[in-house]
């Protein structure tokens, strides 16, 4: 049996069944998959007091210098022992070994450190980034529901019973899904996967201005012109599908990017990373020609943030964690569309046939250095006002609002959850979105 819930008012007397002798005992519900975006995203709290929009503070990587400007990479290493000059290497002056007094000339240069060509040091250069970031929010309502529904509904423990595991679910693909397309906005890097010559691109055209001037970061993959991309503005348009020379490529990346510092894991003195993929991408590195040795004799332990969503082990560097409602799209006439897994009619949630057949999707390296996630806290007021606080983490409270026209005797109420979360960026360069052609029959390389 099903009815029509309606919108509003109409709806109200037919959210719960009431013919009990047509109804069995055990009121049953479907439910939605879920994935490791929700356990693994980092949470932490929206400071109070500093309004909508942050600021944060990056600084960047830096290696040592010969030269005062930062161009040329090197120490200046130079024997110990005695000068011509008939000085110690350890007691030249701050200007080098021309041992001339400090003054205001370029050679004493940032309180006297010396740039002639006879000074020895090397310098660290400082550089840093400002990246903002705001707060948003979502509200969620049920349909309205009538107390006096209760009265002679059937099973009525269970089916509001079944209808807040129902909300609870909502709340958790609501999240899912923000955690995953903020993940991939902040991410620094796009690799589309092609049969040959893969780039790790960090800037596209985002804007369709025909040329590849805006970073990667910041925008989604719906955003993008595939056929203008990258640093030479060319087509790269994924043609292959996700293969280990591609993982092994960001994995080399990563650790370049010093990306091992908050790796998941680490096996055999190697960092371990996260990448989260459909099963179906994840079944198809592993029997991968060559390399499915790499599943049978691996028995190394995985990480303690890791085990709990049932990965057994590490593959060539990478813990596999499966989304099977990874992100999926089609690309035509140089536009990305994204292919929801499930069509909406009526408010029922259907699984979309489309989505088994979409030729492209995407895999996530997901780093836990990349962005947090800040939920404001439970605020009651202040300065001797006070009021419900509200939970922003989309937990559904019952509200009963009295109107003289629709709701006079207060029998009348519904289920509302409010969510809002800001992200942080930090390391972004460490975030890498994969777009492969899942259904190629060429690997990518």
């Amino acid at each position: 049996m099903s009815f029509d819930l309606g919108t509003g008012v109409s709806a109200i007397n037919t959210i719960l069944a009431e013919e009990a002798n047509r109804i069995g005992q055990d009121i049953h519900k479907r439910t939605l998959h879920q994935s490791p975006w929700v356990d693994l995203t980092k949470q932490t709290a929206f400071p109070d007091g500093m309004g909508y929009q942050l600021t944060t503070l990056i600084y960047d990587r830096a290696v040592a210098t010969t030269d005062t400007a930062g161009n040329t990479q090197g120490a200046g290493w130079s024997a110990v022992g005695t000068l011509s000059t008939g000085g110690n290497q350890f007691n030249t002056s701050l200007n080098g070994a021309d041992a001339q007094p400090l003054d205001d000339t370029a050679d004493d240069f940032q309180g006297g450190r010396g740039t002639g060509s006879s000074d020895n040091r090397s310098y660290a250069q400082f550089s840093k980034q400002l990246k903002e970031y705001s707060l948003s929010r979502a509200v969620i309502e049920s349909p309205r529901i009538s107390m006096e529904d209760l009265r002679h509904a059937a099973h009525r423990q269970e089916q509001l019973r079944a209808i807040m595991d129902t909300l609870s679910e909502v709340t958790h693909n609501v999240w899912e899904n923000r955690y995953r397309d903020e993940y991939e906005r902040v991410c620094a890097n796009f690799v589309p996967v092609l049969t040959s010559g893969t780039p790790i691109l960090t800037t596209v055209d985002a804007d369709t201005d025909n040329t590849a001037d805006d970073t990667f970061e910041g925008v989604n993959i719906t955003s993008l012109d595939p056929t203008k991309s990258g640093s030479n503005n060319s087509d790269v348009t994924p043609a292959g599908f996700l293969s280990n020379a591609i993982m092994d490529k960001i994995y080399y990346n990563l650790i370049r990017k010093a990306g091992h510092k908050g790796a998941y894991g680490v096996e055999n003195g190697r960092p371990v990373f996260s990448v989260i993929m459909s099963s179906e991408a994840s079944r198809k590195l592993m029997i991968e020609s060559e390399f499915r040795d790499d599943v049978r004799y691996n028995n190394a332990k995985v990480g303690d943030l890791i085990a709990p969503l049932g990965v057994e082990k590490s593959f060539r560097g990478f813990y596999h964690l499966v989304d099977d409602l990874a992100p999926r799209f089609s690309i035509s006439s140089d536009t990305i569309t994204k292919v929801e897994p499930y069509s909406v009619a009526n408010g029922v949630a259907t699984p979309n046939a489309a989505y088994d057949t979409a030729s492209y999707e995407a895999a996530y390296i997901l780093h836990p250095d990349v962005c947090e996630s800040q939920i404001p806290q439970p605020f009651s007021g202040a300065n001797g006002v006070t009021f419900d606080p509200l939970s922003y983490k989309g937990d559904f409270k019952w509200t009963n609002i009295p109107n003289e026209v629709t709701n006079p005797d207060g029998t009348i109420g519904f289920f509302r959850g409010v969510l809002a979360s800001a992200t942080k960026p930090i390391r972004t360069d460490l975030g890498y979105v994969v777009l492969f052609k899942r259904d190629s029959g060429t690997a990518g390389a």
